[in-house]
């Protein structure tokens, strides 16, 4: 079926492009164009294109990436573009503009009436901050749906843009506890923890070890807030408290509470109130020094050169808290996404590239560079083996939070929830004092 559909979309694509070029749209350059890293290939690419008949468009794709240049990730984008080019004769232009570039320059850009054709980043930050330059791809994506689509991934998707397909998902993550198995096994612990209790039991046993318990870095400091407290009353209420200072609740105490016992009995590192990001995940947890780090499922390939091929991966969700509204089966699961510009005359051409780097050969090269959750459904069972222990976590999920479960609504109190959820977890501030700090903070 998928090489059917696919056979649809090529000569779908190539029929737009000769109709483009009826069309007197401006003639493009002879090879691809795209960032200094990647212009070579696109160059190669495009004389294979010409060496074997293809017709190539009169009109260049235009596709700016949130990736920098330098990444795996940006690598395997554009493995695929020099196929879909040496396939469809279609040039493509992709600038990897990194995290900074694409989000400060992107609207913009869009805004001037640059042309770019079609964009990705985050899949809330696409349908959200960009939602209304995105084309409705409820028509086009209706076969991929079929023959590809995560349904849980397609969910988050439409959800996200207020329940609509405006973007294509990949490169999935969940996030959670990334842990280190065989500290685990030195203390004796024998499975990983799924309630609060459990993770209290296990933490003791790594520092009856002589191991430190839980780091982290600042970058993820509010998701222990948002993450507990969403556990204790939902992710709505969470929301709720932020924007309304409503940090009388008696669940906030609770979880100042929980934070504060674990920090009397030694159970986050030394260093939580002086780690940046990304000196947690680096210095502690991947050196072998810390057991548990609160983060994504995209640290294994953040890290790979620190832990190498030997470390033994595990994970698990932020755990149930006793007496809560929502159990470890409520959890972030993001997504990269790819859009499409509303007003793009190269639509067709966009969704059959996104068509390629979402799907088949170039999906399971995303997860061997990247080491990502693959993307297309036919490949469920192609992970990478530092993520086999998330498999069955992610595939347990029933409810789907935000990031930081909604911690961070509101901007204006953000940095006092970082700075007091660090103290905290640092011991150098008391339950009660955590709750009047942020009292004064959400006036």
């Amino acid at each position: 079926m998928k090489k059917r559909f696919l056979s649809v979309l090529l000569a779908g694509a190539t029929a737009a492009a000769m109709l483009a070029g009826c069309g007197g749209t401006s003639a493009s350059t002879s090879t691809a164009t795209a960032s200094s890293a990647s212009s070579k290939a696109s160059s190669t690419a495009a004389s294979a294109a010409t060496a074997s008949g293809s017709t190539a468009s009169d009109s260049t794709l235009v596709y700016w990436s949130m990736w920098d240049a330098a990444e795996p990730q940006a690598k395997v984008i554009q493995d695929a573009i020099a196929q879909y080019t040496k396939d469809t004769g279609v040039q493509v232009d992709v600038e990897f503009k990194g995290r900074t570039g694409i989000r400060e320059g992107l609207e913009p850009a869009l805004e001037a009436g640059q042309h770019i054709d079609m964009f990705d980043e985050d899949v809330n930050r696409v349908n959200g901050t960009w939602g209304k330059y995105l084309l409705s791809l409820e028509d086009m994506a209706k076969d991929y749906e079929a023959a590809y689509g995560n349904a849980t991934l397609f969910s988050i998707a439409r959800t996200a843009a207020g329940g609509t397909l405006k973007s294509i998902p990949y490169q999935p993550s969940i996030f959670g506890f990334m842990y280190n198995k065989d500290l685990f096994d030195k203390a004796g612990i024998t499975a990983a923890p799924t309630t609060w209790a459990e993770l209290d039991a296990a933490c003791a046993k790594l520092v009856a070890a002589g191991i430190t318990p839980i780091t982290a870095d600042d970058a993820y400091m509010t998701n222990f807030t948002g993450y507990h407290l969403a556990r204790l009353v939902g992710q709505d209420m969470v929301k709720e408290i932020v924007t309304n200072g409503e940090w009388d609740n008696p669940a906030v105490l609770t979880m100042a509470n929980d934070f504060a016992d674990f920090a009397s009995k030694g159970y986050f590192s030394k260093s939580i109130a002086s780690n940046v990001y990304p000196a947690g995940q680096n210095q502690e947890f991947g050196a072998g020094d810390a057991a548990m780090i609160i983060c994504g499922t995209w640290l294994p390939n953040e890290i790979k050169d620190v832990t190498g091929d030997s470390f033994n991966w595990g994970y698990f969700n932020y755990p149930t808290v006793d007496g809560g509204k929502d159990d470890n089966t409520a959890n972030n699961i993001s997504n990269q996404v790819l859009a499409i510009e509303k007003d793009s005359k190269l639509s067709k051409e966009a969704f059959q590239l996104i068509t390629y780097i979402t799907t088949g050969t170039y999906d399971k090269e995303m997860v061997t560079e990247a080491l990502s959750i693959p993307t297309d459904k036919a490949n469920s069972d192609a992970w990478p083996k530092q993520l086999t222990t998330v498999k069955t976590f992610f595939d347990a999920t029933k409810t789907y939070y935000d990031w930081a479960c909604d911690v961070e609504a509101n901007n204006n109190v953000t940095p006092a929830i970082k700075e007091n959820t660090t103290n905290l977890l640092a011991g150098t501030i008391t339950a009660e004092k955590f709750v009047e700090n942020m009292k004064a903070a959400g006036k």
